[in-house]
């Protein structure tokens, strides 16, 4: 298989029907389009030549080598000439209309019938092709209503008609340029070098000749490779890229650790395990490939509604052209005019509008409140959504160490933790020393200090040792029955615990966690309040540190101990329930994001996850989430609304057919009249009235 990417594709349904054909062509049984990445995966053995002729029938085309090289952004340029194509059309539209009793008839006339082309054309030839297909779907009525319009000579209505459904089309995919990039964008985040040993000897090698039972260096500050054992070395890794785990793991000889994590101190000799592309790293990279290419976006409901709607249309139209001249004794000229308003009457503008104008008055009203969503479909769906599953790390909770606990013996406890800790660059050592500070404690320098290899450090202060570190620094001391039970009660609250200790007794004990966001709790009860029946956190942090998290935050159940293609599988379960979102910030949660049916990303997370995500957290907190979340509900009641009073005022109009009453005014006033409706209910949407309190 071989695999290529496309530029021009220009709908979902469209990429179906390629697909279709390229598959009955010689050797392209397996071919598969993907509208999502815009890519196309082919046997080598196809012909290539047959493939670009059907891509070309509508609009599509292969990527050269040269041009993907060169990284042009085809879509961004696609968009920007679309864009361009309905300005220069509307502005001679609006111009027509002003000075239309100072143009000659002609020339106005010549304006309408430019302004046509331009934003229609592509339409228009769409349409034609399918009227010699016998295919009927919405093309094809846009391109008899604009010849309806135009044979009764209302350009005005005819020009309209372009530019709106031109507007429709650009509206509908300004949300893919972005899922596009994400794995190009995901892909740069993986390891590209390693320092591999061969035979005492060292040397940069690129990250895909890596090999089972290699060994390679890895320097504090790097990121592990691939999955491996450690062979040499003692370090803390930082796993939050793969697990979630928040806090740093202690890694030493015969421990395993996962590509894409990152050694924060020391050195480590790491024996490879697996190859890069079999590694844990290149997992979740695959995982939200799949997942890409596998979610097919949301139809718009008019292109649903089109394959009923054209045909009948149509059928009454020609039944009200010939029926009453043939059997009922009207005459020609007048029923030919009453079809002719039936295909104005059954134009769709008000139905094109009744999404896109709600849409994006939803997206700029969240855009203020500092939600970006990418695509009116995202929108439409978190509207829909009835559970709504939470990373742990960096989402429910900040992300970072602190101490929430101290368990004080000897009243010299801050200074000495101060004088170890105050030039370490460990997590657990910044958590520490921000507590010092806050406590405006004094503290010395120290004498000397030394890494205990697994366990801590051991440091002089005046004269004194001292250890900081887990219970393995301190295996010199006897404890006494308080120290073990406070010991084991700070572990049973899930905390990470931190000792310091002299020769002769434990000074104190620090019990470190993940701190909880303030909004989390306030914004369970807000979910919970605006009929989210189900809120689920999923980590990688053992059981009962999420059990904690879970009780303070108020979420409706947990998962813990998971990684990344686990996330998923209770992602896809939860699907069973309804529908799903998704919400993360860190590379371990991007194909969990993807599979979701809504994927919501954290603002300051991983670059992978934001790209990766439907919807974007500016603000880096979950406190205008119920608000999001209400805006989209109302943004799907005022759709359902707008098609209710489309169709019902072309439903009234078409009923006027059966005495003969309906006239071209009256089509166009129901048309138009229903078009201006549903924009002024859509715009409502942007009223914020609690802002407009605000003075």
């Amino acid at each position: 298989m071989k695999e290529y990417k496309i530029k021009g594709l220009s709908c979902a349904s469209c990429a179906a029907e390629m697909e279709e054909k390229i598959k009955k062509l010689e050797h392209g049984e397996s071919a598969a389009i993907s509208f999502n990445s815009s890519k196309l995966k082919i046997d080598e053995g196809a012909n290539l030549s047959k493939v670009k002729k059907i891509l070309a029938s509508d609009g599509a085309s292969l990527v050269s080598d040269d041009e993907q090289d060169h990284g042009h952004d085809h879509s961004h340029a696609s968009g920007n000439k679309l864009k361009l194509f309905l300005g220069i059309s509307t502005g001679l539209f609006l111009l027509t209309i002003i000075f239309e009793t100072s143009f000659p008839n002609m020339l106005s006339v010549l304006f309408y019938l430019t302004a046509i082309t331009i934003s229609g054309y592509q339409t228009f030839i769409k349409g034609l092709k399918n009227l010699f297909r016998l295919k009927f779907n919405i093309d094809t009525l846009m391109t008899i209503a604009l010849v309806g319009a135009i044979s009764i000579g209302e350009w005005k209505e005819a020009t309209l008609v372009a530019i709106l459904f031109g507007l429709n089309e650009y509206l509908e995919g300004l949300g893919m340029e972005k899922a596009r990039q994400s794995m190009e964008k995901l892909l740069k985040v993986a390891p590209k070098e390693a320092i591999l040993i061969t035979n005492g000897a060292e040397r940069v090698v690129p990250i895909d000749v890596l090999q089972k039972d290699d060994i390679v260096l890895v320097k504090s500050g790097e990121k592990i490779p691939s999955d491996g054992i450690v062979v040499n070395g003692i370090s803390s890794v930082n796993e939050a890229a793969i697990t979630g785990e928040s806090l740093p793991v202690e890694k030493e000889v015969n421990v395993k650790v996962f590509g894409g994590s990152i050694n924060n101190e020391g050195v480590l000799k790491i024996k490879i395990t697996k190859a890069f592309e079999d590694s844990s790293l290149a997992r979740i990279l695959h995982l939200v490939q799949e997942a890409q290419e596998t979610k097919t976006p949301t139809e718009l409901f008019i292109n649903k509604f089109a394959k009923y709607y054209t045909p009948l249309i149509m059928m009454i139209s020609v039944l009200v052209m010939f029926l009453p001249p043939l059997f009922f004794g009207g005459t020609w000229g007048t029923w030919f005019y009453q079809g002719l308003a039936v295909l104005i009457v059954g134009c769709p503008c008000a139905l094109i509008l009744s999404s896109p104008i709600a849409i994006v008055s939803g997206i700029t009203r969240n855009a203020r409140n500092g939600i970006l969503v990418k695509g009116g479909v995202f929108l439409e769906q978190l509207g829909k959504i009835t559970t709504i599953a939470f990373d742990k790390t960096g989402t429910l909770t900040i992300g970072e160490p602190h101490v929430e606990k101290i368990v004080e013996y000897d009243n010299r406890l801050l200074s000495i933790a101060g004088a170890v800790e105050n030039k370490s660059s460990h997590p657990l050592a910044k958590a520490i020393m921000k507590k010092v500070v806050e406590t405006k404690v004094e503290f010395s320098e120290t004498d000397e200090i030394k890494t205990l290899s697994g366990r801590g450090v051991e440091a002089i202060v005046g004269g004194i040792p001292y250890y900081v570190g887990n219970e393995k620094s301190i295996e010199h001391l006897q404890f006494d029955e308080k120290v073990l039970r406070d010991i084991d009660d700070l572990k049973t609250q899930g905390l990470t615990i931190v000792i310091v200790a002299s020769v002769e007794h434990v000074l104190g004990i620090f019990g470190i966690s993940d701190e909880i966001r303030h909004e989390s709790k306030e914004v369970m009860d807000k979910l919970h309040q605006i009929g989210i029946k189900h809120t689920v956190m999923l980590t990688g942090d053992h059981e009962q540190t999420a059990e904690k998290v879970a009780k303070q935050v108020g979420v409706s159940e947990f998962l813990a101990n998971l990684l990344p293609e686990q996330k998923v599988e209770k992602i896809k379960a939860l699907n069973e329930r309804g529908d799903v979102a998704m919400i993360g910030d860190g590379i371990n949660d991007a194909p969990a994001l993807a599979v979701a049916d809504l994927g919501i990303a954290m603002g300051k997370g991983t670059d992978s996850a934001i790209e990766t995500a439907d919807i974007v957290l500016m603000q880096d907190h979950l406190g205008k989430l119920p608000n999001a979340i209400s805006i989209s509900k109302r943004v799907n009641k005022v759709i359902k609304l707008n098609i209710s009073l489309a169709l019902g005022l072309k439903l009234i109009a078409l009923l006027l057919t059966i005495p003969g009453w309906l006239t071209l005014w009256i089509a166009v006033l129901s048309d138009m009249g229903a078009t201006i409706l549903v924009s002024l209910i859509s715009l409502t949407i942007l009223i914020d009235k609690n802002r407009s309190k605000v003075k």
